[in-house]
């Protein structure tokens, strides 16, 4: 590779590394959001004995959930395409498959029935094996626009909505 394509990749890589850090920056103020305004509330330290008393199903959920939170965050800004990125790919995989699948086991909030959220999960479950195939064909643009959306919709906004009020996110933080 001549020197000047050199340059202009490592600027574009640059620029997609920084468009990624402010992506990660509005999606994690995004999930604050609730946190945050709710804080008013009367926000105190989390009461982690909630989580220890929930079913194990949603222990599954929340610690699933939350690996693949940390996960995604390290590889949103982290350099893609290098031997970690796939390496936590695959765990941020394993984990998003595995809040997506423990999600249809609970029913809690719907009367024992199926809500809208399910079919989020419904997505997750197909997207993901789409989202690894782009990868594994090297169709970055493809992956790209998967796992962001993945991760921003399967992730931030759902996770949002744990913290609304009377759920076990409200209640560890505010109840």
């Amino acid at each position: 590779m001549s020197e000047t394509a050199l340059s202009m990749h490592d600027a574009d890589a640059r620029h997609i590394r920084r468009r990624g850090v402010a992506g990660v920056l509005v999606a994690t103020a995004l999930a604050a959001a609730p946190v945050l305004l709710a804080s008013r509330s009367g926000a105190h330290l989390p009461d982690l004995s909630l989580v220890l008393a929930a079913p194990t199903k949603i222990q599954i959920h929340l610690t699933a959930a939350i690996s693949a939170l940390v996960i995604g965050t390290v590889l949103m800004i982290g350099v893609k395409g290098s031997a970690l990125h796939r390496t936590l790919g695959w765990a941020w995989v394993i984990a998003m498959a595995t809040t997506a699948i423990s999600s249809l086991f609970i029913h809690e909030m719907n009367h024992g029935a199926m809500s809208w959220i399910h079919l989020l999960s419904g997505w997750t479950i197909i997207a993901l094996p789409i989202a690894v195939y782009a990868a594994r064909r090297h169709k970055v643009s493809l992956h790209r626009r998967f796992m962001t959306g993945l991760f921003v919709g399967g992730l931030i906004v759902a996770g949002g909505f744990t913290f609304l009020p009377g759920r076990l996110m409200w209640r560890v933080f505010f109840g």
